[in-house]
């Protein structure tokens, strides 16, 4: 089974790099144009790019490597040698329209040595959700830009281009055809004890130019200059929980959120959000209004307020006319269409979160900001039930559809967001409290009902017919009724909700699971969003202990997770959800530990 460790920076997607062979099997970047994610693919025997060592002109065989991420994001590759040791690292410098690996070799005797990258360029793939080759002709070519080789897709006229450079003297072979072969090589003298690094730099761009001036500006500045520079800026937004295991799953859940969640269009540079720039994600290089706004959000408010504010700035401007739409295109077209009450208000929840946080006021007075939440609102008006203070959707949390259509949760949202919408904007929404307050009261009043006990609880959804249904999904569940802030924790109806739902008894439940969470129809296996959940309704110890048996995708956070192993069973490379993660565990036990 394949193990990846993923990297990547604002602009570069890695996201399969193989921790058993060391390989890059893929190469990823955003397009606007294309409206989601390109690809340059190779396969997992013959990856985009392999890394090789040779020692007296035998090829060494790189046999249990390890693997560890530097700074909880940078993979470095290491196999012990009957002859010495090699090492595989590989950075995304941040902003950089590139990446780097370096390569470095270490002997127990004098030797000659050589050490490169052995390419193949199967195909490209462009994903939104679905992956499908890009039809247009692919080129390789020598270039006195980069005294190398340029790999180019040409579609009547570029597409992109990228080009490696090397910091040491390079030879260059490759062949032409349906699969762009090629490899990349330095020879050197070795001397015993001393370890010996090549360094292969890869530029981004629309063409030849661009690429080739990409790996130029990484190469002129060099190695070191990129490294530290990126290790600082990892350093400054890591958290310190306390407990190794933690930062571990913390912060490398952090900046795949950061990173597999926002990224920057290679052809505008504008910033965009997704659910996953990760093709490995069943769903990915799209955008859902909750699952940037709810789930990564709130992680990336703590650890980097301005890319915050600009995620706000892209929603509030972008996606601004289809806010509450199913799901989009990163230009915010639409992609799935469907109703979705509580996409269409986390965009003012996230506000309300961006303001308190961090005290920025002037983005309340921005045009593109009132205007957008006045659409919010007329949007919300046509879906309230002409006699009761209750809001309708067509799909839920999971984006499936639902039984009945005033769900508890989506109303409790909207509560949740006309109060914020009355404290952001007293003068002008004041009387949204009263409004808000109408739907509290309508949710006590028409969603709640007695078992069989005489014990009242929330229903899940209901048709103000007196009908409902017992159910829960993690995307949106009932148990964050208090974290919301709609009930106290104390209150009964609440309490056995949250009993009912973490039963045995109930038909999703795997409370007898050593991953004792909570699953449903659309992934019928405990979700790592149910876990955040119990980090935030009151299950603290018991989720964190859960933690510590979840393998997850490889430490990343995933949509669920067998109940025994832990190990991922739907829904890989989740990054939204990576951030939701961070959130519920940086909300249970704190941040900024001193050591």
């Amino acid at each position: 089974m394949e193990r990846y460790s993923p990297t990547g920076n604002e602009m570069i997607s890695l996201p399969t790099v193989n921790e058993l062979t060391g390989g890059i099997e893929a190469v990823g970047f955003l397009s606007m144009a294309a409206k989601g994610l390109i690809e340059l693919r190779g396969s997992i025997e013959r990856p985009f790019l392999l890394p090789f060592f040779e020692i007296d002109g035998q090829r060494v065989e790189l046999n249990n490597l390890s693997c560890e991420r530097e700074h909880y994001w940078i993979p470095k590759m290491r196999a012990e040698l009957s002859c010495g040791s090699a090492e595989i690292t590989v950075l995304t410098p941040v902003g950089e329209r590139g990446f780097a690996l370096r390569l470095e070799l270490e002997c127990e005797s004098n030797c000659r040595a050589a050490m490169g990258l052995d390419g193949n360029w199967l195909e490209t793939t462009h994903c939104v959700n679905e992956e499908k080759p890009v039809e247009g002709t692919k080129h390789c070519y020598e270039s006195g830009w980069n005294g190398g080789i340029i790999l180019d897709q040409r579609c009547g006229y570029p597409l992109f281009a990228i080009a490696p450079m090397c910091d040491r003297e390079m030879s260059c072979e490759y062949e032409c055809g349906e699969s762009m072969s090629f490899r990349l090589r330095h020879e050197a003298e070795l001397e015993a004890g001393i370890p010996y690094t090549v360094t292969f730099f890869w530029g981004l761009g629309f063409e030849e130019v661009a690429a080739a001036t990409s790996a130029k500006e990484m190469l002129r500045r060099t190695w070191e200059w990129e490294y530290a520079k990126t290790v600082r800026w990892l350093d400054e937004r890591s958290e310190n929980l306390g407990s190794e295991k933690l930062n571990k799953i913390y912060n490398t859940n952090l900046f795949f959120c950061m990173f597999y969640s926002t990224g920057i269009t290679m052809d505008t540079e504008e910033l965009i959000c997704a659910t996953s720039r990760s093709p490995r994600y069943y769903v990915s290089a799209a955008y859902w209004d909750r699952d940037t706004l709810l789930w990564s959000f709130p992680a990336i408010l703590k650890a980097d307020r301005e890319l915050a504010r600009e995620m706000l700035v892209y929603v509030f401007t972008r996606q601004s006319r289809n806010i509450g739409v199913h799901s989009r295109y990163i230009d915010g077209t639409v992609l799935e269409p469907g109703f979705e009450l509580d996409e269409l208000m986390a965009p003012i929840i996230a506000l309300n979160n961006y303001v308190r946080e961090t005290e920025d006021r002037g983005i309340l007075s921005e045009r593109f900001i009132n205007d957008t939440i006045e659409r919010i609102l007329k949007t919300l008006r046509s879906m309230r039930h002409s006699d009761v203070a209750l809001y309708e959707t067509f799909l839920q949390p999971t984006d499936d559809e639902l039984v009945y259509p005033y769900l508890t949760y989506d109303n409790v949202l909207v509560w949740k967001a006309l109060i914020a919408l009355a404290g952001l904007y007293p003068e002008k929404y004041s009387a949204l409290a009263e409004t808000a307050e109408e739907t509290r009261l309508a949710i006590y009043n028409n969603c709640v009902f007695a078992d069989k006990d005489g014990k009242s609880y929330f229903g899940w959804s209901v048709d103000l017919n007196g009908n409902h249904d017992v159910y829960d999904e993690p995307p949106g569940s009932l148990q964050l009724l208090n974290h919301l802030g709609f009930c106290a924790e104390d209150d009964e109806v609440w309490k056995n909700t949250v009993t009912m739902i973490r039963s045995k008894d109930y038909e999703f439940s795997f409370a007898d699971s050593p991953i004792a969470e909570i699953g449903c129809p659309h992934a019928p296996w405990p979700w790592v969003l149910s876990l955040c959940n119990s980090l935030l309704c009151g299950y603290k110890e018991q989720a964190l202990n859960e933690l510590k048996l979840t393998e997850m995708d490889n430490g990343i956070a995933c949509e669920s997770v067998d109940p025994v192993s832990g190990v991922c069973t739907t829904g890989a490379a989740f990054a939204t959800c990576a951030g939701f993660l961070c959130y519920a565990i940086r909300t249970a036990v704190g941040g900024r530990h001193e050591n």
